[in-house]
Order: structure tokens, then sequence, then C-alpha cells
């Protein structure tokens, strides 16, 4: 299925022409959006023209963002579609597996304790014999030189899978509708990874340099196209020309000792009885003119038919598919179906405007069929048909991973959509035609088309909506020493047929919450906003979780996330707020933000009554600092900024003027200044990454004393991971007062660093505060505000 229905060039018809000659598949397997080597991909489906595949086992939910504040599930969607649009460009397939990216991993023994192996496995050997790859490539090895422990369990799985994948009595019950499937081979795409050089001369070598003429690229050129579509990881990537040889060491199957496909047979003789087929797609190659592409119809027709009649089920649909695509070109059909609107309430019937256009001539298309519907109508060339459909949806257009709560390690997926990088069940049109009187089924997305001033004629996916939808003013609802706290709640109908609702608060244990019942009465308003209270019952009142009701089932609140580079993605998370009891003294009041790589603290600060303000690198003077009681430094600023040596000049000076400087944590690689802090320091790949590590501190240091002392209890909680890049070769001048260490590991003393610099303090901090206080843990908020105070 697709959005629009549309010829490819005669270019991309030649190529494809060509590719109906080769019967071969690889799998690329690793964990993670960018990890592929898309150099690789693109030279294996576009010069070699295999059907290849990327199986990213996680979707990069636990990363970093460099072009906004999403993290874990936002940051998931994001890099989906980025790894969709860097497939778009290399032409190989995408797949994922249900494995969450729950954050950095440094064993694979971990990583197995949240993602399940044995369900990681069964998921994995589904995929095989689906796919049905002659090779399989790994991108990491299965031990430390992988790097961190989800690079070594993608390499462990690929492994296991490889082997049970071919064993009849490994997950029988997959058996109903896939086969046992043995690869030929299983290989290591080496690399000089992380500094360590795994290349060699006795490993199987490929030059994958060449230029292809249709193309008018070199494959390193589609690749870093491709690569540079991973722009919240900020991995825009420079084009390279010439050759190019890529190493690949034995894992398993038969070695491999010129090819990749060696002993693979890759061309119709794979399959018996295939010489007609071969024979007319030798013809279709020498005949087909560019100019006028639809000539080659009758041969396209003719072929689809030797086709449907081979044993191979596989090839058979592959190849079916491959043909419709270039008789669709061919023809130069082209159809699209849209709304008159980009919304529209589940279960509710709307209009759909259809319309079909044939660009070439001599060519014999009748519209035989929409939906249910007969048409019988003839699509003469450049003379569009238009018409109109009614669509109704019955369920939310809720990425299909999202459904159901997830764990910290897995998405609860089912068999049918595993695997698959999107839903495969959309809104969609059904067209029958005729194509020379053979019949030939179409599917395409509804979409709402729009024409931007800027960016010109737009296609977005239509959104099913629940019929009311309720947004809650903060996903974490800090109440401050007992005291009551009002909170507002948005609601919005989207079905606008209906006017009053009753909307039911639960119960929360320890909290009391009122009022219980919101009456809804919408008028001509398509949204209102209520305001509730909340306020513990005791002092020892728990954490909750506010939940909202309608009709008996729970609402569900909008959320849209808007990037150029990438489709908007709207979904419908359920709407809901986790309400903490914070004993905190905060004796800070204003704060200067300065933005790094993005973030959510200083929202965060905002919500415990410090008010926080954004300010620019030109508002960094001292008469503007002057009036903050201390300046905080988004995460990765001095990756990011190219000012960051003025910035921390200016920043020197108001801590010496009696202000509080707080950096959090930046990377170790493409630093902007010469200087973090007044004292020299340097930066590590260095982490603890368990989020329950143990955490030893000096009890004694003001940082832990004033104004909130500092427990055990204010570590507990802490989501992901306690820190992350930290510092080494710490200058003697600075305090640091935490001791912290993932298990068999010696501790480190890098994550916060403390030193009285003039009138003032400096600290820097590794801590991942940019997870903790979006996440609401109480003692991440209590130690932060005791770095902002000023010391007694």
């Amino acid at each position: 299925m697709q959005a629009q229905i549309k010829p490819k060039s005669s270019n991309e018809i030649q190529l494809g022409l060509q590719k109906l000659n080769t019967l071969g598949s690889v799998l690329y397997f690793a964990a993670h959006p960018d990890d592929e080597n898309t150099k690789l991909i693109a030279w294996l489906a576009q010069e070699k023209k295999y059907r290849t595949g990327y199986l990213s086992l996680t979707r990069g939910d636990g990363g970093q963002n460099l072009i906004g504040t999403e993290q874990g599930i936002e940051l998931g969607l994001i890099r989906t579609q980025e790894l969709l649009a860097a497939r778009s460009i290399d032409n190989g397939e995408q797949f994922f597996s249900s494995a969450y990216d729950f954050g950095f991993s440094k064993t694979h023994e971990e990583t197995f304790s949240f993602w399940d192996k044995e369900t990681a496995l069964r998921e994995a050997v589904w995929l095989i014999r689906k796919f049905q790859p002659d090779v399989i490539i790994t991108r990491f090895p299965p031990d430390k030189r992988g790097g961190h422990g989800h690079h070594q369990a993608s390499a462990i799985l690929a492994h296991e899978a490889f082997i049970a994948a071919a064993d009849p009595s490994m997950f029988p019950d997959q058996l109903q509708e896939v086969k046992p499937w043995q690869a030929k081979r299983l290989l290591w795409n080496t690399a000089n990874f992380g500094g360590a050089n795994n290349t060699a001369e006795d490993q199987l070598k490929i030059n994958i340099g060449a230029y292809n003429p249709l193309l008018g690229q070199s494959y390193g050129e589609i690749a870093a196209n491709s690569r540079s579509q991973h722009k919240s990881q900020g991995f825009g990537a420079a084009s390279s020309r010439g050759n190019s040889t890529e190493y690949f060491a034995y894992v398993d199957g038969v070695p491999a000792k010129e090819e990749l496909m060696d002993e693979v047979i890759t061309s119709w003789k794979r399959i018996n009885n295939t010489e007609p087929i071969q024979q007319l797609i030798n013809k279709l190659n020498t005949n087909f003119n560019p100019l006028q592409p639809e000539k080659s119809i009758p041969d396209l027709l003719a072929l689809k038919k030797l086709i449907q009649k081979i044993d191979d089920n596989y090839w058979r649909a592959q190849k079916t598919k491959e043909v419709n695509e270039l008789i669709i070109s061919c023809a130069g059909l082209w159809v699209e179906a849209t709304a008159e609107h980009r919304q529209y309430p589940v279960n509710t019937t709307f209009e759909v405007n259809i319309e079909a256009l044939v660009r070439t001539p001599n060519v014999n298309v009748e519209l035989v069929q929409v939906n249910n519907d007969k048409v019988n109508y003839n699509l003469y060339c450049n003379i569009p048909w238009k018409g109109k459909e009614n669509s109704t949806w019955p369920q939310i257009t809720q990425p299909y991973w999202l459904n159901l709560p997830h764990s910290l390690g897995k998405f609860e997926v089912t068999q049918h959509d595993l695997g698959n990088p999107t839903n495969s069940d959309k809104p969609s049109i059904r067209l029958v035609l005729k194509v020379n009187g053979e019949e030939l089924a179409i599917n395409t997305d509804i979409q709402y088309k729009t024409v931007d001033p800027v960016q010109g004629e737009l296609y977005q996916d239509i959104i099913i909506a629940p019929t009311i939808t309720a947004s809650i003013a903060n996903d974490n609802i800090i109440i401050i020493n007992d005291k009551p706290q009002k909170v507002n709640i948005t609601f919005t109908r989207n079905d606008l047929h209906k006017q009053i609702f009753q909307i039911n608060i639960a119960k929360i244990n320890g909290w009391q919450i009122s009022p219980s019942v919101i009456d809804l009465d919408f008028g001509k308003e398509n949204t209102i906003t209520k305001e509730i209270e909340i306020k513990p019952v005791s002092r020892a009142a728990k954490e909750g979780t506010l939940h909202l009701s309608w009709n008996n089932e729970i609402l569900h609140n909008t959320k849209t996330i808007k990037y150029d580079h990438i489709p908007s993605i709207t979904w419908f998370p359920i709407a809901k707020a986790r309400i903490q009891n914070l004993q905190l003294i905060n004796p800070v009041k204003k704060v200067a933000y300065i933005a790094g790589a993005g973030d959510l603290v200083a929202e965060s600060l905002n919500q415990i009554g410090i008010e926080t303000t954004l300010i620019n690198e030109q508002q960094i003077t001292q008469q503007i600092l002057q009036a903050y009681d201390a300046v905080v430094v988004g995460i990765r600023y001095f990756n990011i900024s190219d000012k960051s040596d003025q910035t921390m000049q200016a920043l020197l000076a108001y801590a010496e003027n009696g202000g509080t400087v707080l950096i959090q944590y930046n990377v170790n690689t493409r630093l902007n200044s010469n200087k973090i802090g007044p004292y020299p320091f340097t930066i590590s790949r260095a982490r603890v990454t368990e989020e329950d590590a143990k955490v030893s501190f000096d009890s004694n240091d003001q940082a832990l004393q004033f104004p909130n002392k500092i427990t055990a209890t204010d570590f507990e909680g802490w989501i992901q991971e306690r820190g992350l890049y930290f510092a080494e070769d710490i200058d003697a001048h600075y305090r640091t007062p935490i001791l912290i260490n993932d298990k068999n590991e010696e501790p480190s003393k890098g994550s916060l660093l403390i030193v009285d610099h003039g009138k003032g303090k400096f600290v820097y901090t590794s801590l991942s505060f940019f997870r903790q206080l979006p996440a609401g843990v109480p003692g991440a908020y209590r130690l932060f505000v005791n770095l902002l105070a000023k010391e007694k």
C-alpha cells in the first residue's frame, strides 16, 4: 500500500527491468537506527539488485535527540521515520522487532534481561523465515569489540537465529505461516569501529565504489544522502566517490571466497522450468524504449502470467509485485485518494475524492471497481477520472506498537504486525483496473492534501481520532510540601455531533481530587478547559497516576511531532499524569536557561516554582545575567554552539560576581570550547547505565546538605541511567562528592564537579537530570535545587 500511486521515471523502470533477472536476498542485522551501512545497502539493492532489508531490533527510543526535546517513545517515532526516509534513498526495506531501546547497556546479559532473549530470538527467527535471506550480515561482533550491549546482543541473536530458523523444532507454531529457512552464510561486516580496526586482508573484500549512470551517482553519494536522514542524531555525512572496499568476516554457514553470494544461484535457474521467464525478461530489457515505456506492457503482462505458474511461493510473490509496479509505471498511471479534512472521529463516515489518470498513449486501461462499487470506465490518456467514495475507519490511527502498554524492554505487538516499520492497516481505497484486459488491483492510502506557500504541495496521512481527547497540563504533577495544586485539563471533542460528556476521574489512594466528575457541554466550542485541585491526604501519600474516563473508556491525549524532514506524526497516548508529593526547600527564585541540543529541564524547573527564562547567546551579558540567582546550560551546548567559548568566559565572570553556574553533560567529541569551567578537566565516554546503581556520597558536602539534606532515598526511582560522559582528569580544586559505578566496575567521581569561583559557584554535572526532572523523580529535583542554591 502506498500514499500515492504514481509512475517511476524511465531510468527507474530500466533498473526495475534489470532487477527482474535477480533472485537473491540479503538481510542486514543490527540494533538501532544509524547502525546500518547505508553504502552497502545501496550497493546491494541498486547495483546487485538483491532484495535487501535492514532489521533494526529497536527504534532508537533510548538515545539523545539533537533536533528537539523529544525522548523515549517520541524519539523512537522520529527515528522510525528517519529510517524510512533513508531506505527511500538507498532502496533497502526496513524492519523492526518489538525490542524497546531502554538506553545504553554495557553488556549483552543486561540487554537480554530487558528484551527477554527468548522472545527476541523468536522474533528474529520469524523475520528470517519470512524474509528468506540468502545471506545475513551483522554490523557488530558478539563481544566487547561491538561496543555496548545492544550491539553485542544483535550479533548473538543473528547467529542463534541463523541456526534456529532452519530447525523445524524451533518455534514450530510459526510453520503454519512460514517454512524453515537456511541462509547460505552469516557474515560480519567488519569496520574501523570505536577506534578499533577489525578489518583484515584475509577477510572477504568487496569493492562497492561503483558509479551507476542510470542514477547519476556513486553508491557513496547515495549513502551520504541516506545516512544524512538521521538528523535527530546529527549524522549528516559527506559523499564519497571512487573505489571503496568493504570487509566481511566469516561467522557461520558456507564460507564465501570471492562474492557475498558464492554458491547461491541468483538467476531464474534457482527455480525449475523458468527458461521462458528468463527469455521474456531478456526481451523486455533489450527492447525497452525509455521514450515509449508503454510498449513494454504487453510483455510485462505475459511475464506476470508465467510467474503465476512457478512453484516457489516466495519468489512468485516478490516478482509479481515487481512486475505490477513496472506495469503501473509503464502505463504512466497516477492515482490519489484525498479527504477534505486531516482528521475524522473514529467510526464516522467521510467522503473521499479519488482521481485516476493514465499518461502514456496506446494503453487500454479500464477502471473496473472502486472498493465494492462497480465503475467500468475507460481511462484515456491525460484525461483524469474523478469520483467520490464514502469511507469509515473503525479504530484510531495509532502506531501499532503503541496500542498496548509496553515494558522497559519490549513493545507488545502481534505476529501480524511484527517487522512492519509502520501500520500495514491504514484508511485506504482499493481500485481494480484492467490493463490491456488483464486485471490489476491496487490500494492507495487516503491522504489530506494541502498547498504550503513555502513547501508547496503536501500530502499527509489522515488521522482517525477518538471521540473526545484530553490534555493534562503536565505529564508529571509535582505537589510541593503537601500544598494543594490546581491543574488544568483541556478537553477536545473530535466528533462535532456530540455535545455533552460526563468525565470521571479515577480515585487514587492517599489523594483527594476535586471535582471527581466533570460535566462538559461544548455548545459551539470544540475545546473546554477545566480546573481540578489535587492534594495529598497526608504527607505519607505516595505517588499516584491521574486517569480520566468517558463512557467507561479511558481517555486519550493527542500528540503531534512536526519536522520538515519527516512526515507529521500524530498519535494518541492515554491521557494520564504522574502525581508526586515532593518535600522541598527551595530558595532559588529566578534562573536563566541557555538551551543546548534540546531538553525539558527549563519546563521542569518552572513546575516547582522556579521562574526559568530561556535566554539566547546575545543575552549572555553581565547586565542581564545579574538578575538571576543561577544560570543553567542545557545538554550538549558546548557541542553545538560555535559561540560557546565566549559564553564560557561570560559565565565565569558571572560566577565571580556571586552567581551560580550549572553546566549539564557534553560529549567528548566536537567540543567548541577549550575550556569548560574555571579549572581543567576532560570528558570521557564513561557512564553509569544501571539506574539503580549504588551511589556513595559525602553527606557532609554543602551541596548534599543545603537546603535539602540528600539521603540514599533521593537516588531511588531514577530512570534509564545515572549519568553519562563523566568527567575525568579532574583538577584538585573541584569537589567531587559523589562516587558511582555499574556492577563490576570501579567507582567514578566524574558525575558531579563543584567549585567556589570568586563570590559564586560553578557546577559541572554528568548526572542525567535531563531525563530525571521531566520524569518527575523527587530526589533529582531536591539535588538539582541544592546545586543551584548559594552555599552557606
